[in-house]
C-alpha cells in the first residue's frame, strides 16, 4: 500500500523570511495535522533558525488567504497555502 505524502505551501514574510532565508517552501506534513502543531514542524525543519520559535509563537496564521483565529481547530489536509503573518511594529 502506497502512502502518498501530503504537502502544504508555507509562505514566510518579514522576520520569518529573514530567519529561514526562504519566502516559501513546500512542507510535507502528516495527515490531518492541526495548524497549532505546524510551528513545531517548521522549527524542526530549520534547526539553524534560532529565532524562528519566538517568531512563530508571536505570529498569526492564514490558510488559503483567510486569517485564522484559533489554530487549534484548523486541520491541514494537504494542498493548503499557509502564511506566517509576523507582527508589524509601527512608529
Amino acid at each position: 500500500m502506497t502512502h502518498e505524502q501530503v504537502k502544504i505551501n508555507v509562505l514566510y514574510f518579514a522576520a520569518a523570511w529573514t530567519a529561514t532565508g526562504l519566502s516559501n517552501e513546500l512542507v510535507p506534513i502528516p495527515r490531518n495535522l492541526r495548524l497549532s502543531s505546524l510551528a513545531d514542524l517548521l522549527v524542526a525543519r530549520h534547526p539553524k533558525a534560532a529565532a524562528l520559535r519566538k517568531i512563530l509563537d508571536g505570529s498569526k496564521w492564514s490558510v488559503d488567504a483567510e486569517m485564522v483565529d484559533d489554530p487549534e481547530v484548523v486541520e491541514l489536509k494537504g494542498g493548503e497555502e499557509v502564511a506566517v503573518i509576523c507582527p508589524v511594529s509601527g512608529g
